[in-house]
């Protein structure tokens, strides 16, 4: 897996170069945070750990749009929307729900979830086999139908 950081940083440079102030902001947010989170813990992010906050930032962005919804203001969800676009660019490809699907199939056979309280053994097997391709929203939602 290459360096999510590094990829954030070059394309900091390009953005800068092509005045693309946009794409350059949210980057640099995105690298500001990135930064916090390694000063917090005290250490430099792994690969899988910049990811997560990359994940993080997108959750932070759609959480945004819902509100934004809510209160009526169109302009800061298609803000967030395009910002959510950005930082996509940054992430590993997202699994279709189709191929989430499969995957928690196979995650209840291996685990012998019969009922929706065998959720967290689903969840357990399921969660380490998507990290960072499917948002954790929807892997819920598919495992609970499956096993209703």
């Amino acid at each position: 897996m290459s360096d999510p950081k590094a990829k954030l940083q070059e394309a900091l440079k390009e953005a800068m170069v092509a005045k693309d102030t946009k794409r350059r902001d949210v980057i640099r947010m995105t690298l500001s945070e990135i930064k916090q989170v390694e000063i917090d813990e005290r250490k430099t992010l792994a690969p899988d750990e910049v990811l997560t906050v990359l994940q993080r930032e997108v959750k932070k962005r759609r959480e945004s749009i819902e509100e934004a919804a809510k209160a009526g203001r169109t302009d800061l969800a298609e803000d967030a929307e395009a910002e959510i676009k950005i930082l996509e660019t940054f992430l590993p490809a997202q699994l279709t729900r189709e191929a989430i699907v499969a995957l928690a199939s196979a995650a209840i056979a291996e685990s012998g979830a019969t009922s929706a309280k065998d959720m967290g053994k689903v969840m357990g097997v399921l969660m380490p086999k998507v990290k960072g391709q499917a948002d954790g929203k929807l892997v819920n939602e598919v495992v609970r139908e499956l096993l209703s």
